[in-house]
């Protein structure tokens, strides 16, 4: 099976309600327009976003003469994937760098940190794996079933050690075997909580000055926020409050193929202008996909 293909297979819940619309392919009048923008809107998109696309494609319809809903579906995933912020940089494939991963619990970091470790590793680069997240034991013991899946070393603490202790750990290991990409697994912490939020900066801030000081040359450092699409818009709320305690430099999307609101990808890129990496849409390896706008949109509104 394709990306594409996984994307359309992933995105079949969120795309429902949008077929509905586009299924018949009737005329394209009044109640169309009203269904539209309530369908976004119900896709966790957002009311701006439902609002400025649906009359975005109001105007085109009236210049171009397009009467039928089905002229309009490819319309539709063009005008969806502008709103999308493109990466100056990969920095999965782009190495050398170091990616700190945050975000709640449930989300979906460590696994999401296994399958990109078993991934680069595939593709011939050297990978180092922090486990930071010194609360949970079961986290420390996903990531060394993932790295020793996937041949990749793990560096790790006893449980309730400092986590800023174990990302200098990380990046001295990385440093003497000149690892190509270090991926940090961090605790998962409620964006609501100052404490923990200042906790995560300070963690941030060590990667950095350690980083900042490699043998080979500075490695940069990007914080990466996990979101689990289920979330909806307390998905957005959450990215916002990460964004501003930390600085994010991107978004991974998990768990698309689980609902209907994948809309919420659009809402994050939207408030936030910041690329997203992956997104995921199964549990194997290959189902956390590089991210692709355009594919992306057409899957979602079904456009083959």
């Amino acid at each position: 099976m394709g990306l594409f293909e996984k994307l359309q297979q992933g995105l079949e819940r969120s795309r429902e309600a949008i077929n509905e619309i586009f299924y018949f392919g009737g005329e394209v009048d009044e109640s169309f327009w009203e269904d539209l923008e309530d369908t976004l809107v119900m896709g966790d998109m957002g009311a701006d976003i439902a609002m400025q696309v649906t009359d975005d494609l109001r105007d085109l319809a009236a210049r171009k003469n397009l009467k039928t809903a089905a002229q309009l579906r490819g319309a539709l995933a063009d005008r969806l994937a502008e709103i999308f912020v493109a990466p100056e940089r990969d920095p999965f494939s782009a190495t050398p760098s170091c990616v700190l991963f945050v975000g709640i619990n449930g989300a979906g970091k460590t696994t999401t940190v296994g399958k990109i470790a078993s991934a680069a590793h595939a593709a011939g680069k050297r990978v180092v794996i922090g486990s930071a997240d010194t609360f949970r034991a079961a986290a420390i013991e996903q990531l060394d079933v993932w790295g020793e899946r996937a041949g990749v070393p793990v560096v790790k603490r006893d449980r309730g050690s400092d986590p800023a202790s174990v990302c200098y750990d990380v990046l001295d290991e990385a440093d003497r075997t000149s690892a190509d990409l270090v991926l940090i697994d961090t605790a998962g912490r409620l964006h609501t909580s100052p404490e923990l939020m200042r906790e995560l900066a300070k963690v941030v801030n060590v990667t950095r000055k350690r980083a900042s000081k490699m043998r080979a040359g500075a490695m940069d450092v990007y914080v990466v926020l996990v979101i689990d699409a289920a979330t909806g818009q307390n998905g957005l709320t959450q990215a916002s409050e990460f964004n501003d305690a930390l600085g994010l430099d991107g978004i991974i999307m998990t768990k698309l193929d689980g609902t209907a609101k994948g809309g919420i990808a659009l809402a994050v890129a939207q408030r936030l202008q910041l690329p997203i990496y992956r997104v995921g849409v199964g549990e194997h390896v290959e189902d956390l996909q590089t991210f692709d706008a355009r594919d992306f949109c057409r899957a979602l509104v079904g456009e083959e």
